[in-house]
């Protein structure tokens, strides 16, 4: 007898099994009655992913009347005009001579030499320079000069 209930038990599971699994083989995940994701969410979650992507980009081209460049950009100026760099700006010497306008924390970085360039130092021709904060920090002219700049700036 006791070996007829456990038959029984393993019959009464192995058809519990048996109907469980044809129902997760044969059902169809994705369909109309059954979606993964609804269209009016997905649609809800692109305008919203479009929206975002316009931001940023407004932001990134609106410069408030400073120049704004991802790029390298040639920019030439003439003795006693300074280039002033918001964080972050890079800026390389060409050609001229100018010298470093620091901030009150410092000066700016001379990635080249690893080292920090101090106020009325002479900028090294060809090192890339970094404005670390945007606290009036860039270089003045002493010659005429050109300089390849990547960020925001203004010339004064």
């Amino acid at each position: 007898m006791k070996k007829n209930g456990i038959k029984g038990i393993i019959l009464v599971l192995g058809v519990i099994a048996f109907v469980l699994g044809t129902t997760v083989v044969f059902s169809e995940p994705g369909s109309e009655e059954d979606p993964l994701v609804s269209l009016s969410y997905l649609e809800k979650r692109i305008e919203q992913l479009k929206y975002y992507v316009d931001e940023r980009l407004d932001k990134i081209n609106t410069g408030s009347g400073n120049n704004v460049s991802n790029n390298l950009e040639v920019v030439e100026i003439m003795p006693s005009q300074s280039i002033i760099g918001k964080n972050g700006t890079e800026i390389i010497l060409r050609s001229g001579r100018a010298k470093i306008i620091a901030g009150k924390l410092g000066g700016l970085s001379d990635v080249t030499e690893g080292k920090d360039l101090g106020m009325d130092k002479l900028v090294p021709p060809n090192h890339l320079l970094i404005v670390p904060r945007d606290d009036n920090r860039g270089v003045l002219a002493i010659t005429e000069a050109i300089f390849l700049v990547r960020g925001e700036y203004e010339i004064k």
